[in-house]
């Protein structure tokens, strides 16, 4: 007698999960077998954040189908957000609250890492909800033209604020290009203060950060609000009739993803020591978005995978393996002069050979033809 689907979807349900806790376990002490301060644990800490930023970005893009070019922007207030709060930089005010006693002696705002994180997705979240206002009643192409210009006016509040917000005034906000620096280090209780010298701690509170995201992109995604998001980016006519209410839910998407990409800001600032508006280009949005067109649209594993995937080209296949190649063919330039050209490239391939990501969230994986595992149903998407 052959065995209940329910039966065979708890099966498979206890092999995922093993496969992913031993993935999970294998991460965690992946940094043991490489030195704490090098390159290979750097690259890991970097991925690590830019899974946390790709997962953000996939709420807008992936679940509501909001295309965002501007995603830098929530990088930027969290990163500032990281500077405002945890360095020297306002020196006027002598404000210390949970830091250890190396910090509490210097002058300026310098609150625990822990304290700031909630305050910069707060703060990302409300910028989201403003950057989503003006698209409400827009679609496609035109969401895009929106979020670039709002991405574009952070870039040149970064540059221009170091003597008031575009000149307007003489408040320092930004410090404009030469940023603020040095930025705290993360000083977690109970753990020593992190240094560059040992990055595994910055990996592991990575790895933590980017658990805390993926637990909550896998409740949105099935819950309630998870399946309006669906249903707009599906047919948002057809949501409308069903009683969504487009106006919340978007906003909600928005800001949602803005939060993480706030709280991977704190961290990359701390990381880097320095928040400086180089950093904020409109590159990077394309880069994080890149990251999520190739692990899959709406697929939050897809999303992980294509996150590592780019961040291990961008930061050791180009610029360590491949780089000499042009010379070796006597070229005069660099490979990582061309990084995002080679993106691009990639971006191409994968539209060509697999349209629908590494990892195709199930319903993109039906309509591109190969349907869903045998016992597993596409869910509609209803509010």
């Amino acid at each position: 007698m052959s065995r209940a689907p329910g039966h065979r979807r708890n099966a498979r349900g206890r092999a995922a999960f093993i496969r992913i806790a031993a993935a999970f376990v294998l991460a965690a002490v992946a940094p043991l077998f490489f030195s704490a301060g090098g390159d290979v644990v750097n690259n890991m800490v970097l991925a690590a954040a830019y899974v946390v930023m790709a997962l953000g970005l996939n709420i807008i893009v992936g679940f509501a189908g909001l295309l965002d070019l501007g995603y830098v922007a929530f990088f930027a207030i969290g990163a500032y957000t990281m500077g405002w709060f945890g360095s020297g930089f306002f020196s006027t005010k002598d404000i210390h609250v949970g830091v250890s006693e190396q910090l509490t002696n210097l002058p300026g705002i310098h609150l625990n890492w822990l304290i700031i994180l909630p305050i910069a997705a707060l703060f990302a979240a409300s910028l989201g909800a403003l950057i989503g206002w003006p698209t409400l009643r827009l679609r496609g192409d035109y969401i895009a033209i929106v979020t670039l210009a709002f991405g574009e006016i952070i870039g040149r509040i970064a540059v221009n604020s170091d003597q008031g917000v575009f000149g307007i005034g003489e408040f320092n906000l930004t410090n404009g290009r030469s940023g603020i620096t040095p930025v705290d280090k993360i000083d977690i209780p109970l753990v020593d203060r992190f240094t560059t010298l040992n990055l595994r701690p910055w990996y592991w509170t990575a790895l933590v950060l980017a658990l805390v995201v993926l637990f909550i992109n896998f409740r949105l995604r099935d819950s309630r609000i998870g399946r309006a998001w669906v249903a707009i980016r599906e047919d948002e006519v057809a949501a409308i009739s069903m009683g969504i209410p487009t106006v919340r839910v978007k906003l909600l998407a928005y800001a949602m993803g803005a939060a993480m990409g706030g709280m991977a800001g704190t961290f990359l600032g701390s990381f880097y020591n320095t928040v400086n508006a180089t950093q904020f280009e409109f590159s990077f949005s394309i880069f994080v978005l890149a990251m999520i067109i190739l692990g899959g649209l709406g697929s939050i594993w897809g999303v992980v995978l294509g996150a590592i995937v780019l961040s291990f080209i961008n930061t050791n296949l180009i610029p360590d393996v491949f780089n000499g190649v042009p010379g070796q063919l006597g070229l005069d330039f660099d490979l990582t002069q061309l990084g995002f050209g080679i993106f691009g490239f990639l971006l191409v391939i994968m539209m060509v050979l697999r349209p629908q990501g590494l990892i195709p969230e199930k319903r993109h994986q039906a309509e591109f033809g190969e349907g869903p595992d045998e016992g597993e149903t596409v869910v509609e998407a209803r509010a």
